[in-house]
């Protein structure tokens, strides 16, 4: 583990006081890095949260939020890849392909609602879920085969809140549909493609920044960011904050 790492995983350690005495069992979380090539640069799509949110508040992220397990039965156009459903499936924890499915399209799902981006191809789309009816009336059907799997965060115990976060990468080719005002609940007050590297000096969580880091690092080397690419995991053991490779 380089220095850079060490220090970034002990100031998350550090910020995670404890806020809470009863065990709280994290929920599943998907939040989606969307990128776009300008060049030789990447660029992430990033949006500032309200002022008045109790979670993050002012802070810039991912677009992303809690898993729904009745998203996992929504159809698609394609499926997860297989190298990233055996990265998701894998680990600690009993993640069955279902479960996959439902983390995956959440990200998808959250993606729209947030920045009014739908991820998928055109073509008929029948669900009575109401968080779908976007993709419903613009005729998309999500594509999880656009989905990479780039790493795994579970919040430290005895916070109030608590999330087992999937972070998922994907390029804005992947956009079928873009909405010109953005997403349906308004959540993020300011959408921007950031550079990498400006990404990482904005005013963002701890962990996105360790993401962010990542994905640089993953895109030097693969810069398709293709399949099956070695996951970074955050998570407590034994009372540290650790980074382990999936």
């Amino acid at each position: 583990m380089d220095g850079m790492i060490r220090a970034d995983i002990e100031k998350v350690e550090r910020s995670a006081a404890v806020l809470g005495t009863r065990p709280i069992r994290p929920r599943d979380a998907a939040t989606l890095a969307l990128l776009d090539r300008k060049g030789d640069e990447f660029l992430v799509l990033m949006g500032r949260r309200h002022a008045g949110h109790a979670f993050m508040p002012g802070k810039f992220v991912f677009p992303g939020g809690r898993t729904d397990p009745a998203d996992s039965h929504i159809p698609v156009a394609t499926a997860l890849h297989p190298k990233d459903e055996a990265g998701l499936t894998a680990g600690l924890g009993r993640t069955n392909p279902a479960r996959a499915r439902a983390i995956a399209l959440s990200a998808i799902r959250e993606t729209y609602e947030e920045a009014g981006l739908l991820i998928g191809r055109k073509g008929a789309l029948a669900t009575s879920r109401r968080d779908w009816q976007g993709f419903v009336e613009h005729g998309v059907r999500p594509s999880l085969d656009a989905l990479r799997f780039v790493a795994r965060a579970i919040t430290p115990p005895n916070r109030v809140r608590r999330f087992d976060t999937r972070f998922f990468g994907a390029w804005r080719s992947d956009v079928a549909v873009e909405l010109p005002d953005g997403g349906p609940t308004n959540e993020l007050e300011e959408l921007v493609w950031l550079p990498l590297a400006k990404a990482r000096e904005a005013d963002v969580p701890d962990i996105t920044r360790m993401v962010l880091e990542e994905l640089e690092r993953r895109l030097a080397d693969d810069p398709l960011l293709l399949p099956g690419g070695s996951v970074p995991f955050y998570r407590s053991v034994r009372n540290r904050f650790v980074r382990e490779i999936l």
